[in-house]
């Protein structure tokens, strides 16, 4: 069994944390959800997050990188731009690279990667709006469906989901 973090905040992009949520779960994950604020808020298409209402959700200052082998960063380009601006959420991220633990990321939560400096040198996939931004950060786009370097897991579109997750999962699988 492993432990997991989905870490995000206020209109995240729905379909890029209930997917991981679910699949984590199925994996038998204990999974966390972390959400700036450390209330349920709502994603940008109006979901519910957590979807689970029962599921706890904690704020930034109640996790640590120890309790956590996996560390999910959903997109959705308006949480990005509020909840990058938090330190801890950003320290937070950096630690977890430091700490050499896995790290995924979907579509504009590549600019969480940027802000914490830990992009430069590696293949990255976001959001192809994006590709100056990762580009300018010393890191070399890529848009896979699955971009692996290292442990960091990235993909640019909710599209790509699936492989995206599989790719996740398989440094868990036994």
């Amino acid at each position: 069994m492993f432990s997991s973090v989905i870490i995000s905040g206020a209109l995240a992009q729905d379909h890029e944390f209930i997917y991981p949520y679910y699949r984590l779960l199925e994996a038998n994950s204990k999974l966390d959800v972390c959400l700036i604020g450390g209330k349920p808020v709502k994603g940008i298409l109006g979901t519910q997050l957590p979807p689970n209402k029962s599921h706890p959700v904690k704020d930034i200052d109640q996790i640590k990188v120890v309790d956590y082998d996996l560390l999910v960063l959903p997109g959705g380009v308006k949480a990005m731009e509020k909840i990058r601006q938090d330190k801890r959420l950003i320290n937070f991220i950096t630690d977890f690279y430091n700490a050499d633990k896995v790290i995924a990321c979907i579509c504009s939560g590549a600019q969480l990667l940027i802000s914490a400096k830990i992009v430069k040198g590696k293949k990255i996939a976001g959001y192809y709006s994006m590709q100056d931004d990762i580009t300018n950060a010393g890191a070399i786009y890529t848009d896979e469906p699955a971009v692996i370097d290292g442990k960091i897991v990235t993909t640019a579109h909710y599209k790509d989901m699936g492989p995206w997750m599989k790719s996740v999962l398989s440094f868990f699988d036994e």
